[in-house]
């Protein structure tokens, strides 16, 4: 997420040219957009970490069931 953040800051102010920002190419955006589309396309799925964000997600939300079950039972 930080990364995308990074592109479209970079991208609105290149485009109002804010500072030395003017003078930046637009390929080095252009670059990083690829980069960020080969890593959340590619590599993030290569390396499993998109399936664990959401397994702890799911581990979390099983946790806060089981808490609140026995909560309930008191």
């Amino acid at each position: 997420m930080p990364l995308i953040l990074l592109i479209a800051a970079l991208v609105v102010l290149r485009f109002f040219e804010v500072w030395h920002f003017a003078e930046l190419s637009w390929w080095w955006i252009v670059g990083l957009m690829a980069f960020a589309f080969a890593w959340f396309e590619y590599i993030e799925p290569m390396l499993g970490w998109d399936k664990k964000k959401a397994h702890d997600e799911d581990e979390k939300r099983r946790q806060a069931r089981v808490k609140n079950t026995f909560d309930k039972r008191k």
